[in-house]
């Protein structure tokens, strides 16, 4: 008797500090009902206790149909994409993922543990799925991801990303059989452009340039980037010599539909050009990116030599490109 009063005090105490608990959790029987819901999981889903004791409705927290939470992965041996993690009474599962939140309206990124546990012969008795709100160390991991491979200027993919990406393109396109198209080019006369209105209008004029690239330049595998200065590049994977030109003389109409103004010779204004440059290889044994770097940018030296605001093919993409 006196034993089962402790024990009863026992768990009533455990109950109540899991209601306080600062820690966002809940618990399902073996049967994948709820049978503890504290408060902190009621602020972060928004859902009471009082809705969810008792059944097995608790998907209703995280999604607008019925759907399974780790904790039901557990019961039902099913880990999906969940990992397993070890755990002192055998395994769990740790998953995390963004939720829209239906009752919270929220979209959160959430990590989900869930760990069992079993009586004295080993048999599952319940699970306890705890959740930690991570979402803005998520969207500041973003951030600083985007930082990383972006141009700061102009919102483009930087020079070490269009590299990793240059290199990546050029390992698989052998086994794709598939030509890789790229595009240099030039801000015609640029520096004369800064000179004449100055660094902030010469950024601006990057900026206006830069936002063609990215209108023009759509399809998701492609890459357009700032190389330099006031160099810009594209990488086009599976792209034929014609597609390439496409491309090219959409930028090139693009940055002629801006007519953002330049000075020449005095007072005399033309609207701001720009030269480009194009390539289109199939990688062969023996050959690196650097390959195509080297053919673009003397076709760009062409395109720039022959007055610029042109389109100029290299000679190498005439003879090797399908």
């Amino acid at each position: 008797m006196i034993t089962d009063r402790i024990l009863e005090f026992d768990r009533a105490f455990v109950l109540r500090l899991i209601q306080h608990l600062a820690v966002p959790l809940f618990v399902l029987d073996a049967n994948r009902r709820v049978i503890v819901w504290n408060r902190a999981c009621e602020r972060l889903t928004g859902l009471q206790a009082d809705a969810v004791l008792g059944t097995s409705e608790h998907w209703r927290a995280f999604y607008d149909a019925p759907g399974p939470c780790p904790a039901d992965l557990l019961i039902l041996g099913q880990a999906g994409g969940a990992h397993a993690v070890s755990d002192a009474g055998g395994f769990g599962l740790r998953t995390e993922n963004w939720c829209i939140m239906p009752r919270v309206g929220e979209c959160l990124y959430l990590m989900f543990e869930a760990g069992p546990i079993h009586d004295e012969d080993g048999r599952l008795v319940a699970v306890v799925q705890t959740m930690r709100d991570m979402t803005e160390q998520k969207r500041t991991h973003i951030a600083l991801e985007s930082l990383a491979i972006k141009d700061g200027l102009t919102g483009l993919a930087n020079r070490r990303y269009f590299d990793e990406i240059l290199e990546a393109e050029w390992l698989r396109a052998p086994r794709e059989q598939q030509p890789i198209s790229l595009l240099l080019a030039d801000i015609d006369h640029f520096k004369q452009y800064n000179d004449t209105y100055g660094h902030q209008s010469g950024d601006e004029c990057l900026r206006e340039v830069a936002k063609v690239f990215s209108e023009q330049v759509f399809r998701p595998s492609d890459l357009a980037a700032r190389y330099g200065g006031e160099e810009f590049a594209v990488i086009m994977p599976a792209t034929n010599l014609d597609g390439a030109r496409q491309v090219a003389q959409r930028i090139r109409d693009g940055v002629d539909a801006l007519n953002v103004a330049r000075r020449a010779n005095g007072r005399d204004e033309r609207p701001v050009t720009i030269s480009i440059g194009i390539a289109s290889l199939i990688p062969l044994p023996g050959t690196g990116s650097e390959d195509i770097v080297s053919a673009t940018d003397h076709a760009l030296y062409a395109a720039k030599a022959g007055g610029r605001n042109r389109i100029v093919v290299a000679e190498t993409a005439r003879r090797k490109e399908c």
